[in-house]
């Protein structure tokens, strides 16, 4: 199939460039994930995601681990599993 269409979109920069980092770890361009998620779409009929509104628990608590707050940190993996079995 050929790619011959084109698609802008105006992006904020910091969240472009930490989307980059990811794909370069995975070894993917940014044509090619953007290319994947819409494969998904048509595929999925819809957004290959949940979408929704979070309750006011989870804002709270997303602001709070943004501030470093209540966070819990181990020193391993293999700490947090064993933590996590308890």
């Amino acid at each position: 199939m050929a790619r011959t269409a084109t698609i802008q979109a105006r992006i904020d920069p910091e969240i472009k460039a930490r989307a980059q980092e990811i794909f370069n770890k995975l070894h993917i361009t940014m044509s090619e994930a953007i290319s994947m998620y819409l494969t998904q779409v048509t595929l999925q009929q819809g957004i290959p995601f949940e979408l929704k509104i979070p309750n006011e628990l989870t804002v709270d608590t997303i602001r709070k681990s943004e501030r470093g707050e209540n966070l819990h940190k181990v020193d391993s993996v293999d700490d947090l599993f064993k933590e996590l079995e308890r």
